[in-house]
């Protein structure tokens, strides 16, 4: 009874009446927008439970198998979206959110960090050689997914050596993946810290994918983690599922394009209580870890989603593959170039949290007015 009840003390978990209320607004088959409305809310605490509950079991299994927990299922609530917009058709969509997830954590995600950290704490420090190493990963990632899209004019007469291009880069980024992961657990403790790094106690340099948050007494207990777990897995592929259902009628209504929709709408309703995670711990003046949670949250999606999903299409008679229009590659680049000039003097202050959050205002501007219909696939365009 004491673990249900510390579910009430999160304000946020309120908000799941918003996805009892979508399943059954899309079963009375009501407006689109309304479905869509109350999808995205609902899609809010169900991925906080997931992760709440990803983050107890890790209690229970170990820092290194808890932090190998928490790569896997730190993008739980993402991947599902994706994979019904796969099955839905809606490959631009999937492409789309792939993009906006990296951008979105690069730029508002560390921007409000550095902003709201920086006003509160003024200059801050981190262990420059951790956060660079990530940043660096990342920018090798962002390369990693452009090439398939530079190189897919000269490939797209043969659909299936295009194919088999994808997946072989889909195949070196997962290896990638599993290769940052083994080293994290096998460096966390040997390496040596800079001199100006706040570091948290349980968070030593090294690659970090994705770290569990601090180490804390377990609120509940591992039965209770595990169907927690369970039940908020199944009622967001529920939820994901009214939410992609609507995705084209609300386009068509509000006239939307389909990249607006995927590269800032699907990546916030997926991401956003992570989002306030790293906010959080960057007003505690803990940047380490937000920057582990920003960076960290975008490798997880470059190096592992991304590829993952590229084989999951197969599944459902679908290609999906790794490439993107111009506009994406613009933002995709941009985003991770800046985020590694952030990471390289281990220092930040609000001034450039501000600069991040510009840009991407600017990005949501230029997604905002951009045709509803974009042909996909080359960078031809624009």
């Amino acid at each position: 009874m004491s673990e249900i009840r510390t579910l009430f003390k999160n304000p946020l978990y309120y908000l799941v009446v918003f996805a009892v209320a979508a399943v059954i607004a899309e079963l009375l088959h009501a407006d689109p927008i309304l479905v869509f409305v109350l999808s995205a809310l609902g899609l809010i605490p169900l991925a906080k439970l997931i992760g709440d509950s990803t983050e107890e079991l890790a209690v229970y299994t170990g820092p290194k198998f808890g932090g190998l927990l928490n790569a896997t299922l730190g993008n739980a609530a993402e991947l599902i979206i994706a994979i019904f917009s796969i099955q839905a058709g809606l490959l631009d969509l999937v492409r789309a959110s792939i993009a906006g997830s990296i951008v979105g954590n690069l730029l508002l995600v560390l921007g409000l960090s550095l902003l709201l950290g920086g006003l509160k704490h003024g200059t801050q420090r981190f262990d420059r050689r951790t956060a660079g190493l990530n940043a660096t990963l990342l920018v090798l990632a962002v390369v990693a997914l452009t090439i398939p899209s530079l190189f897919d004019p000269a490939l797209i007469d043969n659909p299936d050596n295009e194919l088999l291009f994808n997946e072989g880069v889909a195949v070196i980024l997962i290896v990638l993946y599993g290769l940052t992961v083994l080293y994290s657990f096998r460096s966390g403790g040997a390496a040596k810290h800079d001199d100006h790094a706040a570091i948290e106690p349980g968070h030593e340099a090294g690659v970090i994918v994705r770290e569990p948050a601090p180490v804390h007494e377990a609120r509940w207990s591992l039965r209770f983690a595990i169907i927690i777990l369970l039940i908020a897995t199944v009622a967001t592929a529920l939820v994901s599922e009214t939410l992609v259902g609507a995705v084209e009628p609300v386009r068509q209504q509000l006239g939307l394009s389909e990249f607006f929709l995927g590269i800032i709408i699907i990546p916030l309703v997926g991401n956003i209580a992570e989002h306030l995670v790293a906010v959080q711990v960057a007003i505690k003046n803990k940047m380490e870890l937000s920057l582990a949670v920003s960076l960290g949250s975008s490798l997880q999606i470059a190096l592992l989603v991304a590829p993952a999903l590229v084989f999951i299409s197969l599944l459902f008679d679908q290609r999906l593959l790794l490439v993107f229009t111009s506009y994406e590659l613009i933002v995709l680049i941009g985003s991770a170039v800046i985020a590694a000039f952030i990471a390289q003097d281990g220092e930040s202050n609000w001034l450039e949290g501000a600069m991040l959050l510009a840009v991407y205002l600017i990005i949501v501007l230029a997604f905002f007015f951009l045709p509803g219909v974009v042909e996909s696939g080359t960078v031809a365009h624009p």
